[in-house]
Protein backbone atom coordinates (compact mmCIF):
# COMPACT_ATOMS: atom_id res chain seq x y z
CA UNK A 1 0.00 0.00 0.00
CA UNK A 2 1.91 3.36 -1.32
CA UNK A 3 2.15 5.53 1.55
CA UNK A 4 0.46 9.09 1.71
CA UNK A 5 2.76 12.15 0.39
CA UNK A 6 3.41 13.49 4.24
CA UNK A 7 4.98 10.32 5.37
CA UNK A 8 7.19 9.96 2.40
CA UNK A 9 8.19 14.02 2.47
CA UNK A 10 8.48 14.29 6.01
CA UNK A 11 11.16 12.49 7.14
CA UNK A 12 12.86 13.87 10.15
CA UNK A 13 16.55 11.61 9.67
CA UNK A 14 16.48 13.32 5.48
CA UNK A 15 14.98 17.02 7.47
CA UNK A 16 17.03 17.87 10.33
CA UNK A 17 20.82 17.41 10.39
CA UNK A 18 22.08 14.19 11.93
CA UNK A 19 25.19 15.59 13.83
CA UNK A 20 24.78 16.64 16.73
CA UNK A 21 28.45 18.25 17.28
CA UNK A 22 28.16 19.79 13.98
CA UNK A 23 25.59 22.18 15.78
CA UNK A 24 27.99 23.44 17.94
CA UNK A 25 30.31 24.16 14.89
CA UNK A 26 27.54 26.29 13.37
CA UNK A 27 26.25 28.30 16.63
CA UNK A 28 29.20 29.03 18.24
CA UNK A 29 30.83 31.30 15.63
CA UNK A 30 27.39 32.63 14.71
CA UNK A 31 26.57 33.62 18.36
CA UNK A 32 29.93 35.01 19.12
CA UNK A 33 29.71 37.21 15.60
CA UNK A 34 26.40 38.80 16.48
CA UNK A 35 27.04 39.28 20.16
CA UNK A 36 30.33 41.22 19.25
CA UNK A 37 28.87 42.86 16.08
CA UNK A 38 26.72 44.08 19.50
CA UNK A 39 23.83 45.65 16.63
CA UNK A 40 20.87 43.71 15.15
CA UNK A 41 19.17 45.00 12.22
CA UNK A 42 16.90 43.67 9.18
CA UNK A 43 19.91 42.40 7.10
CA UNK A 44 20.87 40.27 10.52
CA UNK A 45 17.81 38.70 10.04
CA UNK A 46 18.72 37.55 6.90
CA UNK A 47 21.73 36.44 7.39
CA UNK A 48 20.61 33.89 9.93
CA UNK A 49 18.20 32.61 8.10
CA UNK A 50 20.31 32.32 5.14
CA UNK A 51 23.14 30.17 7.73
CA UNK A 52 20.58 27.86 8.98
CA UNK A 53 19.29 26.67 5.98
CA UNK A 54 22.79 26.30 4.23
CA UNK A 55 23.21 24.10 7.15
CA UNK A 56 20.11 22.46 6.82
CA UNK A 57 20.39 22.00 3.06
CA UNK A 58 23.45 19.52 3.35
CA UNK A 59 21.65 16.87 4.90
CA UNK A 60 19.21 16.36 2.36
CA UNK A 61 21.65 16.41 -0.82
CA UNK A 62 23.49 14.15 1.22
CA UNK A 63 20.98 11.64 1.17
CA UNK A 64 19.99 12.38 -2.60
CA UNK A 65 23.43 11.91 -3.72
CA UNK A 66 23.65 8.76 -1.53
CA UNK A 67 20.23 7.57 -3.45
CA UNK A 68 21.82 8.26 -6.45
CA UNK A 69 24.79 6.43 -6.19
CA UNK A 70 22.46 3.23 -4.57
CA UNK A 71 23.89 3.40 -1.28
CA UNK A 72 20.57 4.15 0.15
CA UNK A 73 16.97 3.15 -1.09
CA UNK A 74 15.08 5.18 -3.65
CA UNK A 75 12.31 5.69 -1.31
CA UNK A 76 14.19 8.48 0.39
CA UNK A 77 14.65 10.36 -2.82
CA UNK A 78 11.20 12.37 -2.96
CA UNK A 79 12.14 13.71 0.45
CA UNK A 80 15.63 14.44 -0.27
CA UNK A 81 14.45 16.32 -3.20
CA UNK A 82 12.29 18.21 -0.98
CA UNK A 83 13.73 19.43 1.64
CA UNK A 84 16.87 20.30 -0.61
CA UNK A 85 14.24 22.64 -2.50
CA UNK A 86 13.21 24.15 0.53
CA UNK A 87 16.29 24.97 2.53
CA UNK A 88 17.70 25.92 -1.26
CA UNK A 89 14.91 28.52 -1.77
CA UNK A 90 15.15 29.84 1.95
CA UNK A 91 18.81 30.09 1.22
CA UNK A 92 18.30 32.02 -2.09
CA UNK A 93 15.93 34.45 -0.21
CA UNK A 94 17.44 35.18 2.02
CA UNK A 95 20.42 35.96 -0.24
CA UNK A 96 18.53 38.07 -2.33
CA UNK A 97 17.66 40.16 0.80
CA UNK A 98 21.14 40.39 1.97
CA UNK A 99 21.85 41.84 -1.73
CA UNK A 100 18.76 44.31 -1.54
CA UNK A 101 19.95 45.45 1.66
CA UNK A 102 23.79 46.63 0.88
CA UNK A 103 25.58 43.32 1.92
CA UNK A 104 25.84 41.61 -1.19
CA UNK A 105 29.63 41.58 -0.16
CA UNK A 106 29.06 38.92 2.78
CA UNK A 107 28.01 36.39 -0.09
CA UNK A 108 31.83 35.83 -1.33
CA UNK A 109 32.10 33.39 2.34
CA UNK A 110 29.71 31.05 0.88
CA UNK A 111 32.29 30.03 -1.73
CA UNK A 112 34.99 28.30 0.88
CA UNK A 113 31.68 26.01 1.82
CA UNK A 114 30.66 25.03 -1.69
CA UNK A 115 33.58 24.07 -2.44
CA UNK A 116 33.89 22.25 0.82
CA UNK A 117 30.34 21.18 0.48
CA UNK A 118 31.74 19.78 -3.68
CA UNK A 119 34.17 18.07 -1.65
CA UNK A 120 32.32 15.92 0.87
CA UNK A 121 30.08 15.08 -1.76
CA UNK A 122 32.69 13.38 -3.68
CA UNK A 123 33.93 11.58 -0.52
CA UNK A 124 30.16 10.58 -0.19
CA UNK A 125 29.58 9.13 -3.71
CA UNK A 126 32.93 6.71 -3.78
CA UNK A 127 32.12 5.96 0.12
CA UNK A 128 34.80 7.50 1.68
CA UNK A 129 33.09 10.32 3.69
CA UNK A 130 33.56 8.52 6.81
CA UNK A 131 35.97 9.49 9.63
CA UNK A 132 37.94 12.06 7.85
CA UNK A 133 39.28 14.49 9.80
CA UNK A 134 40.55 16.78 7.25
CA UNK A 135 37.31 17.30 5.82
CA UNK A 136 35.86 18.14 9.23
CA UNK A 137 38.37 21.04 9.93
CA UNK A 138 38.30 22.29 6.96
CA UNK A 139 34.29 22.35 7.13
CA UNK A 140 34.53 23.64 10.41
CA UNK A 141 36.55 26.78 9.17
CA UNK A 142 33.46 27.10 6.30
CA UNK A 143 31.26 27.41 9.37
CA UNK A 144 33.33 29.73 11.12
CA UNK A 145 32.98 31.93 8.47
CA UNK A 146 29.44 33.16 9.75
CA UNK A 147 31.39 34.79 12.81
CA UNK A 148 32.94 37.32 10.38
CA UNK A 149 29.87 37.83 8.49
CA UNK A 150 27.79 38.68 11.50
CA UNK A 151 30.71 40.98 12.88
CA UNK A 152 31.45 42.44 9.11
CA UNK A 153 27.04 43.37 8.88
CA UNK A 154 27.26 45.06 12.07
CA UNK A 155 30.28 47.10 11.21
CA UNK A 156 28.92 47.45 7.69
CA UNK A 157 32.30 46.63 6.08
CA UNK A 158 35.11 44.66 5.91
CA UNK A 159 38.07 45.04 8.58
CA UNK A 160 40.84 43.00 10.41
CA UNK A 161 38.24 42.40 14.20
CA UNK A 162 36.09 39.86 11.94
CA UNK A 163 38.77 37.98 10.04
CA UNK A 164 40.96 37.87 13.77
CA UNK A 165 37.30 36.68 15.21
CA UNK A 166 37.05 33.88 12.54
CA UNK A 167 40.18 32.32 12.99
CA UNK A 168 39.80 32.58 16.53
CA UNK A 169 36.29 30.24 15.95
CA UNK A 170 38.15 28.30 13.92
CA UNK A 171 41.23 27.22 15.46
CA UNK A 172 38.99 26.23 18.29
CA UNK A 173 36.91 24.13 16.57
CA UNK A 174 39.71 22.41 14.96
CA UNK A 175 41.39 22.05 18.30
CA UNK A 176 37.46 19.71 19.27
CA UNK A 177 38.00 18.07 16.20
CA UNK A 178 41.28 16.69 17.00
CA UNK A 179 40.53 15.39 20.49
CA UNK A 180 37.08 14.44 19.74
CA UNK A 181 39.05 12.06 17.33
CA UNK A 182 41.80 11.34 19.75
CA UNK A 183 38.84 10.33 22.14
CA UNK A 184 37.14 8.03 19.58
CA UNK A 185 40.47 6.56 18.95
CA UNK A 186 40.85 5.50 22.77
CA UNK A 187 37.67 3.86 22.57
CA UNK A 188 39.09 0.61 20.73
CA UNK A 189 41.89 0.15 23.53
CA UNK A 190 41.67 -2.89 25.45
CA UNK A 191 43.50 -1.46 28.56
CA UNK A 192 44.65 1.00 30.17
CA UNK A 193 48.43 1.77 28.46
CA UNK A 194 51.33 3.57 29.68
CA UNK A 195 51.21 7.40 30.38
CA UNK A 196 53.97 7.46 27.82
CA UNK A 197 51.67 5.97 25.32
CA UNK A 198 48.92 8.08 26.58
CA UNK A 199 50.31 11.22 25.72
CA UNK A 200 52.02 9.98 22.53
CA UNK A 201 48.17 9.10 21.14
CA UNK A 202 47.15 12.53 22.46
CA UNK A 203 49.80 15.02 21.29
CA UNK A 204 48.04 16.15 18.47
CA UNK A 205 45.06 17.84 20.51
CA UNK A 206 47.59 18.74 22.83
CA UNK A 207 49.68 20.70 20.50
CA UNK A 208 46.14 22.17 18.98
CA UNK A 209 45.16 23.45 22.38
CA UNK A 210 48.18 24.76 23.06
CA UNK A 211 49.08 26.68 20.74
CA UNK A 212 45.50 28.19 20.58
CA UNK A 213 45.62 29.42 24.75
CA UNK A 214 49.82 29.97 24.28
CA UNK A 215 48.30 32.32 21.22
CA UNK A 216 45.32 34.08 23.06
CA UNK A 217 47.19 34.52 25.84
CA UNK A 218 50.74 36.43 24.49
CA UNK A 219 47.87 38.78 21.62
CA UNK A 220 46.04 39.51 24.82
CA UNK A 221 49.41 40.67 26.38
CA UNK A 222 49.83 42.84 23.38
CA UNK A 223 46.51 44.52 23.23
CA UNK A 224 45.34 42.95 20.65
CA UNK A 225 42.62 40.53 22.20
CA UNK A 226 41.18 40.81 25.51
CA UNK A 227 43.26 40.15 28.20
CA UNK A 228 40.98 37.45 29.79
CA UNK A 229 40.44 36.26 26.47
CA UNK A 230 42.51 33.28 27.51
CA UNK A 231 40.05 32.12 30.08
CA UNK A 232 37.82 30.63 27.16
CA UNK A 233 40.78 28.35 25.36
CA UNK A 234 41.92 27.25 28.85
CA UNK A 235 38.85 25.13 28.99
CA UNK A 236 39.80 23.25 25.98
CA UNK A 237 43.06 22.99 27.05
CA UNK A 238 41.84 21.27 30.25
CA UNK A 239 39.44 19.04 29.14
CA UNK A 240 42.21 18.14 26.72
CA UNK A 241 44.81 17.16 28.92
CA UNK A 242 42.27 15.41 31.00
CA UNK A 243 41.03 13.06 27.98
CA UNK A 244 44.44 12.67 27.32
CA UNK A 245 45.40 11.20 30.42
CA UNK A 246 42.06 9.39 31.33
CA UNK A 247 41.22 7.55 28.21
CA UNK A 248 37.74 6.95 27.10
CA UNK A 249 38.02 3.15 26.86
CA UNK A 250 34.69 1.32 26.16
CA UNK A 251 33.11 4.72 26.12
CA UNK A 252 29.76 5.12 24.18
CA UNK A 253 30.65 8.01 20.77
CA UNK A 254 27.32 9.17 22.13
CA UNK A 255 28.84 10.02 25.52
CA UNK A 256 32.12 11.37 24.24
CA UNK A 257 29.92 14.01 21.60
CA UNK A 258 27.49 15.18 24.60
CA UNK A 259 30.60 16.56 26.55
CA UNK A 260 32.38 17.90 23.75
CA UNK A 261 29.36 19.56 22.95
CA UNK A 262 29.66 21.01 26.80
CA UNK A 263 32.48 21.97 26.58
CA UNK A 264 32.18 24.13 23.24
CA UNK A 265 29.00 25.56 25.00
CA UNK A 266 31.28 26.79 28.22
CA UNK A 267 33.58 27.67 25.46
CA UNK A 268 31.12 30.35 23.95
CA UNK A 269 29.45 31.98 26.91
CA UNK A 270 33.28 32.34 28.35
CA UNK A 271 34.63 33.71 24.85
CA UNK A 272 31.57 35.74 24.76
CA UNK A 273 31.78 37.54 27.96
CA UNK A 274 35.51 37.81 27.91
CA UNK A 275 35.55 39.20 24.28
Amino acid sequence: MPQPVAARLFRKHIAWPQEHGAWAFLLSPLLAGLIAGGKWQPATTWLVIGVLATFFLRQPIVIAVKVLVKRRSRRDLPAALFWSGVYGLAGLIAAAQLVRLGAAYLLWLAAPGVLVFAWHLRLVAHRAERRRMDVEVVASGSLALSAAAAMWLAQGRITIDGILLWLLMWFQAAASIVYAYTRLEQRTWKALPPMRERLRAGWRGLCYTTFNLVTVALLGLLGVLSPWLWLAYVIQWVETLWGTIRPAIHTKPTTIGIRQFLVTTLFTIVFILTW
